[in-house]
Protein backbone atom coordinates (compact mmCIF):
# COMPACT_ATOMS: atom_id res chain seq x y z
CA UNK A 1 0.00 0.00 0.00
CA UNK A 2 1.15 3.49 -0.90
CA UNK A 3 2.33 5.85 2.00
CA UNK A 4 0.96 8.98 1.52
CA UNK A 5 3.49 12.34 2.05
CA UNK A 6 3.46 13.93 5.34
CA UNK A 7 5.09 17.41 4.36
CA UNK A 8 4.61 17.99 0.70
CA UNK A 9 6.91 21.31 -0.56
CA UNK A 10 5.38 22.68 -4.32
CA UNK A 11 7.94 24.75 -5.92
CA UNK A 12 6.07 27.80 -8.50
CA UNK A 13 3.39 30.03 -6.68
CA UNK A 14 1.07 30.62 -10.23
CA UNK A 15 -1.77 28.85 -11.59
CA UNK A 16 -0.21 25.50 -11.44
CA UNK A 17 1.44 24.98 -7.91
CA UNK A 18 -1.82 26.98 -6.60
CA UNK A 19 -4.07 24.32 -8.50
CA UNK A 20 -2.10 21.76 -6.94
CA UNK A 21 -2.06 22.59 -3.71
CA UNK A 22 -5.60 23.12 -3.89
CA UNK A 23 -6.24 19.65 -5.36
CA UNK A 24 -4.35 18.44 -2.81
CA UNK A 25 -6.74 19.62 0.38
CA UNK A 26 -9.68 18.61 -1.78
CA UNK A 27 -8.21 14.96 -2.13
CA UNK A 28 -8.01 15.03 1.34
CA UNK A 29 -3.82 15.42 2.12
CA UNK A 30 -3.73 16.99 5.62
CA UNK A 31 -0.45 17.04 6.23
CA UNK A 32 2.53 20.14 6.21
CA UNK A 33 1.79 22.48 2.77
CA UNK A 34 4.84 24.21 1.68
CA UNK A 35 4.30 26.55 -1.48
CA UNK A 36 7.72 28.25 -2.82
CA UNK A 37 7.46 31.29 -5.35
CA UNK A 38 10.23 33.19 -7.06
CA UNK A 39 8.00 36.32 -6.75
CA UNK A 40 6.81 38.03 -3.94
CA UNK A 41 3.05 38.08 -5.20
CA UNK A 42 0.33 35.62 -4.49
CA UNK A 43 -0.98 33.75 -7.06
CA UNK A 44 -1.87 35.44 -10.07
CA UNK A 45 -3.43 35.30 -13.60
CA UNK A 46 -1.10 35.58 -16.24
CA UNK A 47 -3.24 35.84 -19.42
CA UNK A 48 -4.22 39.26 -18.36
CA UNK A 49 -1.24 40.85 -18.20
CA UNK A 50 -1.24 41.21 -21.71
CA UNK A 51 -4.47 42.04 -22.06
CA UNK A 52 -6.77 43.83 -19.65
CA UNK A 53 -3.89 44.74 -16.86
CA UNK A 54 -1.65 46.14 -19.83
CA UNK A 55 -4.50 48.48 -21.24
CA UNK A 56 -5.30 49.74 -17.82
CA UNK A 57 -8.97 47.81 -17.65
CA UNK A 58 -7.85 46.10 -13.68
CA UNK A 59 -5.71 46.99 -11.66
CA UNK A 60 -2.76 45.04 -10.50
CA UNK A 61 -4.49 43.74 -7.72
CA UNK A 62 -7.49 42.37 -10.26
CA UNK A 63 -5.45 39.63 -11.33
CA UNK A 64 -4.58 37.74 -8.04
CA UNK A 65 -6.56 34.24 -7.99
CA UNK A 66 -8.57 34.15 -4.96
CA UNK A 67 -7.26 31.82 -2.13
CA UNK A 68 -9.03 29.68 0.27
CA UNK A 69 -8.65 31.05 4.31
CA UNK A 70 -8.56 27.83 5.56
CA UNK A 71 -6.08 26.25 2.66
CA UNK A 72 -3.29 25.90 4.96
CA UNK A 73 -0.47 26.59 3.25
CA UNK A 74 3.37 27.80 4.42
CA UNK A 75 3.84 30.85 1.48
CA UNK A 76 7.35 30.96 0.77
CA UNK A 77 7.45 33.95 -1.87
CA UNK A 78 10.24 36.23 -3.17
CA UNK A 79 12.96 33.72 -2.64
CA UNK A 80 13.29 31.13 -5.97
CA UNK A 81 14.73 27.40 -5.40
CA UNK A 82 18.38 27.23 -5.94
CA UNK A 83 19.30 23.70 -6.00
CA UNK A 84 17.25 19.79 -5.64
CA UNK A 85 18.95 16.79 -4.11
CA UNK A 86 15.99 14.02 -4.71
CA UNK A 87 17.88 11.37 -2.95
CA UNK A 88 18.11 13.48 0.08
CA UNK A 89 14.58 14.76 -0.43
CA UNK A 90 15.68 18.52 -0.29
CA UNK A 91 14.83 21.75 -1.68
CA UNK A 92 17.09 24.19 -1.23
CA UNK A 93 16.19 27.99 -2.26
CA UNK A 94 18.46 30.83 -3.16
CA UNK A 95 18.77 32.45 0.68
CA UNK A 96 20.21 28.93 1.37
CA UNK A 97 16.68 27.87 3.19
CA UNK A 98 16.25 23.47 3.21
CA UNK A 99 13.44 22.43 2.90
CA UNK A 100 12.29 18.43 3.87
CA UNK A 101 9.60 17.14 1.79
CA UNK A 102 8.63 13.19 1.07
CA UNK A 103 6.40 14.90 -1.75
CA UNK A 104 7.36 17.46 -4.27
CA UNK A 105 5.37 19.02 -7.32
CA UNK A 106 7.69 20.82 -9.76
CA UNK A 107 5.86 23.90 -10.70
CA UNK A 108 8.19 26.71 -11.26
CA UNK A 109 7.12 27.67 -15.42
CA UNK A 110 8.44 29.68 -17.81
CA UNK A 111 10.91 32.62 -18.58
CA UNK A 112 10.67 35.37 -20.58
CA UNK A 113 13.02 34.63 -23.58
CA UNK A 114 15.82 37.04 -23.83
CA UNK A 115 17.55 38.96 -26.19
CA UNK A 116 19.60 36.17 -28.31
CA UNK A 117 21.02 38.58 -31.53
CA UNK A 118 24.05 39.93 -31.84
CA UNK A 119 25.85 41.85 -29.23
CA UNK A 120 24.18 43.15 -25.88
CA UNK A 121 21.17 44.84 -25.33
CA UNK A 122 20.97 48.33 -23.68
CA UNK A 123 20.04 47.97 -19.97
CA UNK A 124 17.41 50.48 -19.96
CA UNK A 125 14.21 50.51 -22.20
CA UNK A 126 14.38 46.85 -23.58
CA UNK A 127 11.37 44.72 -22.13
CA UNK A 128 10.08 41.29 -21.89
CA UNK A 129 6.36 40.15 -20.57
CA UNK A 130 6.32 37.33 -18.17
CA UNK A 131 5.20 38.11 -14.15
CA UNK A 132 3.01 41.23 -12.97
CA UNK A 133 5.92 43.51 -12.32
CA UNK A 134 6.97 42.80 -15.71
CA UNK A 135 3.22 44.36 -17.08
CA UNK A 136 3.51 46.95 -14.97
CA UNK A 137 6.46 48.65 -16.15
CA UNK A 138 5.41 48.04 -19.88
CA UNK A 139 2.16 49.67 -18.68
CA UNK A 140 4.08 52.51 -17.12
CA UNK A 141 6.21 52.75 -20.69
CA UNK A 142 3.07 52.63 -22.74
CA UNK A 143 1.66 56.15 -20.73
CA UNK A 144 5.17 57.08 -21.35
CA UNK A 145 5.11 56.77 -25.03
CA UNK A 146 2.00 58.12 -25.56
CA UNK A 147 2.62 61.39 -23.65
CA UNK A 148 5.83 61.67 -25.42
CA UNK A 149 4.37 60.53 -29.30
CA UNK A 150 6.74 57.91 -29.40
CA UNK A 151 6.58 54.49 -30.88
CA UNK A 152 7.15 51.40 -29.45
CA UNK A 153 8.64 48.21 -31.12
CA UNK A 154 7.60 44.83 -30.35
CA UNK A 155 9.52 41.91 -31.05
CA UNK A 156 8.14 38.43 -31.88
CA UNK A 157 4.68 38.41 -33.62
CA UNK A 158 3.21 35.56 -31.73
CA UNK A 159 0.19 35.20 -29.12
CA UNK A 160 2.10 37.81 -26.53
CA UNK A 161 3.74 40.37 -29.17
CA UNK A 162 0.33 40.39 -31.17
CA UNK A 163 -1.81 41.29 -28.07
CA UNK A 164 1.52 44.17 -27.16
CA UNK A 165 0.78 45.51 -30.36
CA UNK A 166 -2.82 45.39 -30.28
CA UNK A 167 -3.12 46.97 -26.49
CA UNK A 168 -0.68 49.54 -27.66
CA UNK A 169 -2.87 50.80 -30.62
CA UNK A 170 -6.10 50.97 -29.04
CA UNK A 171 -4.33 53.23 -26.52
CA UNK A 172 -2.92 55.57 -29.32
CA UNK A 173 0.84 54.04 -28.98
CA UNK A 174 2.31 54.13 -32.50
CA UNK A 175 4.01 50.57 -32.68
CA UNK A 176 6.42 48.50 -35.19
CA UNK A 177 5.95 44.42 -35.51
CA UNK A 178 8.74 42.31 -36.05
CA UNK A 179 8.91 38.62 -36.85
CA UNK A 180 10.67 36.31 -39.18
CA UNK A 181 7.74 34.84 -40.05
CA UNK A 182 5.48 35.59 -43.17
CA UNK A 183 2.70 36.44 -41.33
CA UNK A 184 1.87 37.09 -37.31
CA UNK A 185 1.45 33.80 -35.40
CA UNK A 186 2.04 31.84 -38.43
CA UNK A 187 3.92 29.05 -36.19
CA UNK A 188 0.85 28.61 -34.01
CA UNK A 189 -2.26 28.89 -36.08
CA UNK A 190 -0.94 28.94 -39.24
CA UNK A 191 -0.88 31.09 -42.75
CA UNK A 192 -4.35 31.42 -43.38
CA UNK A 193 -5.36 32.80 -39.48
CA UNK A 194 -2.12 34.37 -39.53
CA UNK A 195 -3.34 36.60 -42.44
CA UNK A 196 -6.17 37.52 -40.73
CA UNK A 197 -4.41 38.94 -38.14
CA UNK A 198 -1.95 40.45 -40.00
CA UNK A 199 -4.72 42.77 -41.61
CA UNK A 200 -6.23 43.58 -38.46
CA UNK A 201 -2.74 44.84 -37.23
CA UNK A 202 -2.38 47.16 -40.62
CA UNK A 203 -6.29 48.17 -40.48
CA UNK A 204 -5.51 49.74 -36.84
CA UNK A 205 -2.26 51.29 -37.94
CA UNK A 206 0.78 48.88 -37.11
CA UNK A 207 4.03 49.04 -38.83
CA UNK A 208 4.40 45.36 -39.34
CA UNK A 209 7.78 44.59 -40.94
CA UNK A 210 7.32 40.61 -41.38
CA UNK A 211 10.06 38.06 -42.87
CA UNK A 212 12.13 40.48 -41.25
CA UNK A 213 14.64 40.49 -38.20
CA UNK A 214 16.27 42.36 -35.67
CA UNK A 215 20.02 42.58 -35.59
CA UNK A 216 20.63 45.04 -33.47
CA UNK A 217 19.76 46.99 -30.37
CA UNK A 218 21.44 49.97 -29.10
CA UNK A 219 20.58 52.83 -27.21
CA UNK A 220 19.67 55.83 -28.90
CA UNK A 221 17.79 59.60 -27.73
CA UNK A 222 16.66 57.99 -24.36
CA UNK A 223 14.76 55.05 -26.31
CA UNK A 224 16.23 52.05 -28.06
CA UNK A 225 16.89 51.61 -31.86
CA UNK A 226 16.19 48.47 -33.68
CA UNK A 227 18.17 47.78 -37.03
CA UNK A 228 16.21 45.64 -38.59
CA UNK A 229 17.96 42.59 -41.29
CA UNK A 230 16.68 44.86 -44.42
CA UNK A 231 18.64 47.38 -43.11
CA UNK A 232 16.24 50.23 -41.59
CA UNK A 233 16.01 51.72 -38.61
CA UNK A 234 13.53 52.07 -36.22
CA UNK A 235 13.43 54.04 -33.19
CA UNK A 236 11.27 53.92 -29.71
CA UNK A 237 10.51 54.49 -26.19
CA UNK A 238 10.99 51.28 -25.25
CA UNK A 239 11.35 47.70 -27.24
CA UNK A 240 9.06 44.39 -26.27
CA UNK A 241 11.00 41.29 -26.63
CA UNK A 242 8.22 38.45 -27.13
CA UNK A 243 10.44 36.01 -28.79
CA UNK A 244 8.65 32.91 -26.23
CA UNK A 245 9.55 31.14 -23.29
CA UNK A 246 12.01 29.02 -21.55
CA UNK A 247 11.37 26.59 -18.74
CA UNK A 248 12.51 27.30 -15.36
CA UNK A 249 14.91 24.40 -15.04
CA UNK A 250 17.99 25.95 -13.93
CA UNK A 251 17.78 25.04 -10.29
CA UNK A 252 17.31 21.46 -11.44
CA UNK A 253 20.78 20.99 -12.64
CA UNK A 254 22.74 18.51 -11.27
CA UNK A 255 19.40 16.97 -9.98
CA UNK A 256 19.18 13.78 -12.18
CA UNK A 257 16.02 14.50 -13.71
CA UNK A 258 15.36 14.74 -17.37
CA UNK A 259 14.98 18.29 -17.89
CA UNK A 260 15.88 19.19 -21.20
CA UNK A 261 13.41 21.40 -22.95
CA UNK A 262 11.46 20.77 -20.00
CA UNK A 263 11.04 18.42 -17.34
CA UNK A 264 9.95 14.71 -18.76
CA UNK A 265 6.73 13.68 -17.37
CA UNK A 266 4.54 10.49 -18.02
CA UNK A 267 0.99 11.21 -18.72
CA UNK A 268 0.35 11.25 -14.55
CA UNK A 269 2.66 13.81 -13.86
CA UNK A 270 5.53 11.46 -12.81
CA UNK A 271 9.51 13.07 -13.23
CA UNK A 272 11.46 11.28 -15.04
CA UNK A 273 15.26 10.86 -14.32
CA UNK A 274 18.07 10.75 -16.93
CA UNK A 275 18.28 7.29 -16.31
CA UNK A 276 14.65 6.50 -17.51
CA UNK A 277 12.90 5.53 -14.39
CA UNK A 278 10.03 7.54 -12.98
CA UNK A 279 10.51 8.66 -9.02
CA UNK A 280 7.67 8.27 -6.86
CA UNK A 281 7.73 11.27 -4.57
CA UNK A 282 7.99 13.98 -7.31
CA UNK A 283 5.21 15.07 -10.10
CA UNK A 284 5.32 17.90 -12.30
CA UNK A 285 3.10 19.93 -13.54
CA UNK A 286 2.73 23.96 -16.13
CA UNK A 287 4.78 25.03 -18.48
CA UNK A 288 7.76 23.98 -17.04
CA UNK A 289 7.23 20.34 -17.75
CA UNK A 290 6.47 18.30 -21.12
CA UNK A 291 3.81 15.81 -21.54
CA UNK A 292 2.97 13.05 -23.32
CA UNK A 293 0.15 13.96 -26.03
CA UNK A 294 -1.53 11.78 -28.31
CA UNK A 295 -2.53 14.45 -31.22
CA UNK A 296 1.40 14.42 -31.49
CA UNK A 297 1.83 10.67 -31.58
CA UNK A 298 2.79 10.30 -28.13
CA UNK A 299 5.83 12.69 -28.28
CA UNK A 300 6.63 14.84 -25.09
CA UNK A 301 4.69 18.29 -25.97
CA UNK A 302 5.48 21.30 -23.86
CA UNK A 303 1.93 22.82 -23.93
CA UNK A 304 2.17 25.99 -22.49
CA UNK A 305 -1.20 27.03 -22.16
CA UNK A 306 -3.77 28.15 -18.83
CA UNK A 307 -5.95 25.16 -19.23
CA UNK A 308 -3.13 22.58 -19.30
CA UNK A 309 -1.52 23.80 -16.43
CA UNK A 310 -4.61 23.73 -14.60
CA UNK A 311 -5.65 20.17 -15.57
CA UNK A 312 -1.87 18.48 -15.23
CA UNK A 313 -1.80 20.45 -11.41
CA UNK A 314 -4.84 18.43 -10.37
CA UNK A 315 -3.43 15.41 -12.13
CA UNK A 316 -0.06 15.52 -10.75
CA UNK A 317 -1.38 15.94 -6.97
CA UNK A 318 -3.96 12.94 -7.45
CA UNK A 319 -0.53 10.78 -8.61
CA UNK A 320 1.21 12.27 -5.54
CA UNK A 321 -1.01 11.13 -3.34
CA UNK A 322 -2.57 8.09 -4.39
CA UNK A 323 -0.29 7.00 -7.38
CA UNK A 324 -1.43 6.55 -10.88
CA UNK A 325 -5.24 6.25 -11.38
CA UNK A 326 -7.60 6.62 -14.24
CA UNK A 327 -7.48 9.75 -16.68
CA UNK A 328 -10.08 10.70 -18.53
CA UNK A 329 -8.92 12.28 -22.02
CA UNK A 330 -8.04 15.96 -22.51
CA UNK A 331 -7.35 18.23 -25.70
CA UNK A 332 -5.92 21.31 -25.02
CA UNK A 333 -7.04 24.64 -25.84
CA UNK A 334 -6.27 28.26 -25.62
CA UNK A 335 -7.61 32.09 -26.34
CA UNK A 336 -6.28 35.22 -27.54
CA UNK A 337 -8.26 38.50 -27.70
CA UNK A 338 -6.64 41.05 -29.99
CA UNK A 339 -8.90 44.20 -30.98
CA UNK A 340 -12.57 43.27 -31.90
CA UNK A 341 -10.75 39.33 -32.95
CA UNK A 342 -12.18 36.77 -30.46
CA UNK A 343 -9.75 34.33 -31.29
CA UNK A 344 -9.75 30.89 -29.70
CA UNK A 345 -8.54 27.30 -30.67
CA UNK A 346 -9.00 23.62 -29.59
CA UNK A 347 -5.65 20.79 -30.06
CA UNK A 348 -2.33 21.60 -31.59
CA UNK A 349 -2.88 23.46 -34.48
CA UNK A 350 0.89 23.89 -34.68
CA UNK A 351 1.64 19.99 -35.76
CA UNK A 352 -0.69 20.11 -39.24
CA UNK A 353 0.82 20.15 -42.21
CA UNK A 354 -2.69 21.52 -44.09
CA UNK A 355 -5.44 23.39 -43.43
CA UNK A 356 -9.08 23.65 -43.91
CA UNK A 357 -10.68 26.74 -44.56
CA UNK A 358 -14.48 26.15 -43.62
CA UNK A 359 -15.14 29.94 -42.71
CA UNK A 360 -12.90 33.47 -43.85
CA UNK A 361 -14.25 36.59 -43.48
CA UNK A 362 -12.24 39.23 -42.97
CA UNK A 363 -14.85 42.24 -43.74
CA UNK A 364 -17.24 40.39 -41.58
CA UNK A 365 -14.42 39.40 -38.69
CA UNK A 366 -15.28 35.83 -38.52
CA UNK A 367 -12.85 32.43 -39.39
CA UNK A 368 -12.54 28.90 -38.94
CA UNK A 369 -10.13 26.79 -39.91
CA UNK A 370 -9.51 22.62 -39.30
CA UNK A 371 -5.52 21.86 -39.03
CA UNK A 372 -4.90 18.05 -40.32
CA UNK A 373 -1.83 16.30 -39.97
CA UNK A 374 -1.55 13.22 -42.13
CA UNK A 375 -5.24 13.88 -42.96
CA UNK A 376 -6.35 13.76 -39.36
CA UNK A 377 -7.66 16.79 -37.40
CA UNK A 378 -4.98 17.90 -34.99
CA UNK A 379 -6.47 21.48 -34.20
CA UNK A 380 -9.10 24.05 -34.88
CA UNK A 381 -8.85 27.92 -34.73
CA UNK A 382 -11.85 30.48 -34.91
CA UNK A 383 -11.94 34.62 -35.24
CA UNK A 384 -15.37 35.43 -33.62
CA UNK A 385 -16.80 31.98 -34.25
CA UNK A 386 -16.12 30.85 -30.71
CA UNK A 387 -19.64 28.60 -30.70
CA UNK A 388 -18.64 26.47 -33.41
CA UNK A 389 -15.38 24.74 -31.73
CA UNK A 390 -17.72 22.49 -29.29
CA UNK A 391 -18.07 20.16 -32.31
CA UNK A 392 -14.59 20.30 -33.44
CA UNK A 393 -13.45 19.86 -29.47
CA UNK A 394 -15.77 16.48 -29.58
CA UNK A 395 -13.85 14.99 -32.39
CA UNK A 396 -10.55 15.35 -31.09
CA UNK A 397 -11.84 13.92 -27.78
CA UNK A 398 -12.41 10.81 -29.80
CA UNK A 399 -9.28 10.65 -31.20
CA UNK A 400 -7.11 11.54 -28.15
CA UNK A 401 -9.12 8.63 -26.17
CA UNK A 402 -8.03 5.97 -27.53
CA UNK A 403 -5.10 5.37 -25.13
CA UNK A 404 -7.54 6.07 -22.40
CA UNK A 405 -9.70 3.08 -23.28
Amino acid sequence: MRTPPRRVVVVGASLAGLRAAESLRELGFGGTLVVVGDEPHMPYDRPPLSKALLAGAVPAGGVAFPVAADLDVDWRLGCPAARLDPRGRVVETADGTTLPYDGLVIATGAAARGWTGPGTAPDRGVLTVRGLDDALALRSALRAAREGGRRLVVVGAGFLGSEVAAVARSAGVAVTLVDPAAQPLERALGSVVGGFVAQAHREHGVDLRLSTTVVELAGAGGGVRAVLSDGDRVTGAAVVLALGAVPNTGWLRGSGLDVVGGVACDRFGRVRTTRGRFLPDVVAAGDVCRVPEPLAGGALVNQGHWTSAAEQARTAAATLLHGPGPLEPRVPSFWSDQYDLRIRSVGLPHLADGQQVLELDPRGRRAEVLHHRGGELVGAVTVNRTGRLAAHRRTLLDLVAAPFR
